[in-house]
């Protein structure tokens, strides 16, 4: 496993070659931009956050769904960059984007492996997370549209779950959009 993370352009590649839809790359690439702009703020306001591993994670945290459009695409994409030699950092963000997280007992009846975390710890993972909730069809939409849809799909936990994340990176964020 290498320590590097892969340039902007070999990340847009990784997404090509692995048979992303140009939607979904399109997708990538805005929550890249509004995960960034995130990550920037809170540098600014004294917070450390990696900008390289959010970029790049937050161009890679759908390279699952090249195999998948479930929710197992978090798994089949952390596996993809493990077998890319990804560093564990940038693996992690790409299996704990999904839903604010997932919970032990969600990973264990979604046939998960159980001895893993599937929940965004580190401010990197949390704010790709965030952006991921944040952009709908290419645009920035509210986190109400994300928590509204989970309610419908009667998913009332993981709405709960994205709300708190809203909660703390706009906490951290302050009087910032």
């Amino acid at each position: 496993m290498s320590e590097t993370l892969p340039s902007r352009e070999r990340a847009l590649e990784l997404l090509v070659e692995n048979g992303c839809s140009v939607r979904v790359v399109n997708h990538c690439q805005a929550v890249a931009r509004l995960a960034l702009e995130t990550a920037e703020i809170l540098n600014k306001k004294g917070l450390k956050v990696d900008l390289g591993l959010v970029e790049i994670g937050a161009l890679l945290h759908d390279l699952g769904r090249s195999r998948t459009h479930t929710v197992d695409h978090a798994v089949k994409g952390a596996e993809i960059a493990r077998q890319y030699g990804l560093p564990k950092p940038l693996v992690s963000i790409i299996k704990r984007h999904v839903g604010g997280g997932i919970t032990a007992n969600e990973a264990r009846a979604l046939g998960w492996p159980t001895d893993d975390v599937y929940f965004p710890l580190t401010l990197e993972e949390k704010v790709v997370s965030y952006a991921d909730k944040l952009i709908e069809k290419g645009k920035r939409v509210p986190v109400e549209l994300a928590i509204e849809q989970l309610i419908r799909e009667s998913k009332p936990e993981a709405a709960e779950r994205v709300r708190k994340l809203h909660e703390e990176i706009a906490g951290l964020l302050g009087d910032c959009p």
